[in-house]
């Protein structure tokens, strides 16, 4: 039953992210409520003008360090969660884009992790957060668009650095327009981010009651399952 509920949930967070980020393309790079026509107002600008970058607050912990620590909260790295530490650096709702190691996927999309809460984070991913209108599931989406294949560097150990991140060509549409579409996707995230606690608490559960049915603490021999 669990396992049934996190495959659904990871597909229905799936899906809901899908539907915003239609939503985006369609308004934002499409240009279809516009007549495919940038409106008055709006800019081409660069990355710089919309993010707030927060690498100089993290921490690489080293394996070693990291096996003395409690696992509680998470240890993210370039693309995923690589542990659990038991102190957080980061406290809210961030984007995570991978700076060194594995950037893009097999089409030049760059590696995004979604992330809120309590956190820690190595020096493989850049921590972001908007600015000038821009929150972050707006950066989430807009990056999750734009192709950066042309700004990767580096043969053997691809990177993308925070010069380049911030020159990639972006459209900045006005405040009042950002202040709206903000307020359509944000029901998405809500959703999205509810569900992720709902999984985590499933699987909290779960690890705590294994352990107690596999060594016989719990018996389950009387229930009509």
């Amino acid at each position: 039953m669990k396992i049934h509920k996190t495959y659904n949930t990871l597909n229905i967070n799936k899906n809901l992210f899908e539907q915003a980020q239609a939503l985006y393309k369609n308004r934002y790079i499409d240009l279809l409520p516009f007549n495919g026509k940038i409106p008055a107002g709006w800019h081409i600008g660069t990355v710089s003008e919309i993010i707030d970058l927060h690498d100089s607050k993290r921490v690489p912990l080293s394996s070693r360090e990291r096996e003395k620590l409690d696992k509680i909260y998470p240890y993210y790295g370039a693309t995923s969660v690589m542990d659990y530490v038991d102190c957080y650096l980061f406290d809210g709702i961030y984007l995570l884009l991978g700076e060194d190691g594995t950037v893009v996927d097999d089409k030049g999309f760059p590696v995004l992790q979604y992330v809120d809460g309590k956190f820690w984070v190595n020096n493989h991913a850049h921590i972001i957060t908007g600015k000038c209108s821009f929150t972050v599931e707006l950066l989430y989406l807009l990056f999750s668009l734009t192709n950066v294949k042309s700004i990767v560097t580096g043969a053997v150990q691809p990177k993308i650095s925070q010069a380049n991140l911030k020159k990639v060509p972006v459209l900045i549409p006005d405040a009042d327009e950002l202040e709206f579409f903000n307020s359509v996707i944000q029901p998405f995230f809500v959703q999205i981010r509810n569900l992720r606690a709902e999984n985590d608490r499933l699987a909290t559960l779960r690890d705590t009651l294994l352990p107690m049915l596999l060594s016989g603490e719990i018996d389950v021999s009387d229930l009509n399952l």
